[in-house]
């Protein structure tokens, strides 16, 4: 993928690109603790029919990393992402993966004249997953990384012996095969850059998302629908064998979404488009031009 920086919203970002520049475009957002970059495998196979477009999200990689909490609100993090996508001059395909699903949800919801189409890659939207997270079962024992993450000096402790609790973080009793030697040292390049860490950790501190302790009473949240409404035809695409996010913070998900699609891919987990890409990019590819 060819690389440049770009203004959004008068700061820094590195955004990557693969295909025509003509054609239409596919916005890829990645999630925690990716950058652009991790894109390139799906972006190669759809980049025959599709311009494909990766930033390093704020944060991350290349691209601007503020050190305050403040600056990572989801708010934020979407107007830069809404930025980059009113240079594009027409309507994209955005695709989100973890993180980058929270951000695409929040573009889809609040700026649905920038969409066209949306797929999510073992992401979830805030309504189904903050329901599942308040029911107290295994979402939220799932979920308990989160409070290690929010903590102050979190980053310290993840960067301690070459990264080797970062690295943990990945695996989680899922298929990390496809982690080379040489793929993971060009990871440790993008975590190494200064105040890049904390930024990436910031998401999290940012976040409104309620995480209880396992067992702790809490109160149902019902994110109204007409409020958090998907408005564009949406693919679902699901690593059924995900340890972080579980199918049922997915559950209820048609509650938001008028035209969704699902697909459940029972041999993959939370980093199907590394495990997959393929199958993956058969999906959307058969999905966009249905």
């Amino acid at each position: 993928m060819r690389s440049e920086m770009k203004k959004l919203n008068g700061q820094d970002f590195l955004i990557r690109e693969s295909g025509d520049a003509a054609a239409a475009p596919v916005l890829m957002l990645h999630g925690f603790p990716e950058y652009g970059g991790a894109w390139s495998g799906l972006a190669e196979r759809l980049s025959d029919n599709w311009r494909c477009i990766a930033p390093d999200q704020r944060g991350y990689g290349q691209s601007w990393a503020p050190p305050e909490v403040s600056a990572y609100r989801g708010s934020e993090l979407a107007a830069d992402m809404a930025a980059l996508a009113e240079t594009l001059g027409q309507k994209v395909t955005l695709i989100g993966h973890d993180w980058g699903a929270s951000v695409a949800y929040a573009l889809a919801i609040a700026r649905p004249d920038l969409i066209d189409r949306l797929v999510i890659l073992n992401g979830v939207h805030p309504g189904p997953m903050t329901a599942a997270i308040m029911r107290d079962g295994a979402q939220r024992l799932a979920s308990q990384y989160m409070r290690f993450l929010r903590a102050e000096g979190s980053e310290e402790k993840l960067a301690a012996d070459n990264y080797t609790k970062l690295l943990g973080l990945f695996a989680e009793g899922m298929d990390m095969s496809w982690m080379t030697p040489d793929l993971r040292a060009e990871y440790i390049t993008e975590w190494s850059r200064p105040g890049r860490l904390r930024g990436m950790v910031n998401w999290y501190r940012a976040t409104r998302m309620p995480v209880p302790e396992p067992g702790a009473p809490s109160e149902r949240v019902a994110l109204d629908p007409e409020t958090y409404r998907v408005r564009m035809p949406h693919l679902l695409i699901w690593g059924m064998g995900d340890k972080a996010l579980l199918a049922e913070a997915t559950e209820g998900l048609e509650t938001y979404c008028a035209d969704l699609t699902r697909v459940e891919l029972a041999d993959a987990d939370h980093w199907l488009i590394h495990q997959k890409p393929d199958e993956v990019a058969a999906i959307i590819r058969d999905w966009l031009t249905a």
